[in-house]
């Protein structure tokens, strides 16, 4: 295998491959009460891609948190939403949800030799890993060489430390000409435009088919059904930067 027939597929998890409805509100909620003693009254805006220690960040304030008090109680609430999410495990497989064609597309695309799958996702390393436990997907990405919010909270960064991780286990330098995003917010198409990716874009999430290629995806999928239409896009939007 030669470094030129290698492709980087960074997948994101929530609304690309799963969606666990209000699980993740109901652990900011418990978190919330937890850490500063009060219940939530605004929460973090659904579907939306951003970290989640930037979502923790913007319920904090939101709800009257003083930006002095960031330094102390942002990093409780970031240490104990990975534990509040391992106690809704079985909430996450019994109300969560794949997404159509995620299995199929995820399978697909791990059984190509010339692909090296993995993640580049908003969510703590932990809450990435028990999300995909729950679906019985993480046999289909390397989850060892993703980018997570644990890593950067500056969701772009993600990109370059999921190529470095990928370049000292492969032996191969990724760069835009051979990595690729598969997500489906704008947040998605912006990591990959600034952080060195082409983007796959999913309308599976709640933007817009149009709204996705405006921003500046490079191909969008309506959903991610299609295997061969899947692998077309990978194969095009590869070619597009070399």
């Amino acid at each position: 295998m030669t470094e030129a027939e290698q492709v980087l597929i960074l997948w994101d998890i929530d609304r690309t491959l799963l969606y666990v409805g209000d699980i993740d509100r109901q652990v900011y909620r418990e978190a919330f009460a937890e850490v500063v003693g009060r219940r939530a009254e605004h929460l973090p805006a659904r579907g939306t891609g951003v970290t989640m220690p930037l979502a923790i960040r913007s319920l904090l304030l939101d709800n009257g948190v003083s930006e002095d008090d960031l330094p102390e109680l942002l990093p409780q609430m970031v240490n104990l939403v990975p534990q509040r999410l391992t106690a809704h495990t079985e909430d996450l497989r019994e109300h969560g949800v794949l997404m159509p064609g995620a299995m199929e597309a995820l399978r697909s695309v791990h059984d190509r030799p010339d692909r090296v799958p993995t993640v580049v996702t908003g969510n703590l390393k932990p809450n990435a890993l028990l999300k995909l436990a729950a679906f019985d997907l993480g046999g289909y990405v390397d989850a060892e060489i993703g980018g997570y919010a644990s890593d950067d909270h500056h969701r772009p960064a993600l990109v370059a430390i999921a190529q470095k991780r990928a370049q000292a286990k492969h032996g191969a330098t990724f760069t835009r000409s051979n990595t690729v995003i598969i997500g489906d917010s704008l947040e998605d198409v912006r990591t990959g435009l600034e952080g060195g990716a082409a983007v796959a874009a999913v309308a599976s999430g709640k933007t817009p088919a149009p709204v996705l290629r405006d921003a500046g995806a490079d191909v969008v999928l309506e959903s991610l059904e299609d295997l061969q239409a899947l692998h077309d896009a990978i194969t095009s939007v590869v070619s597009l930067h070399n």
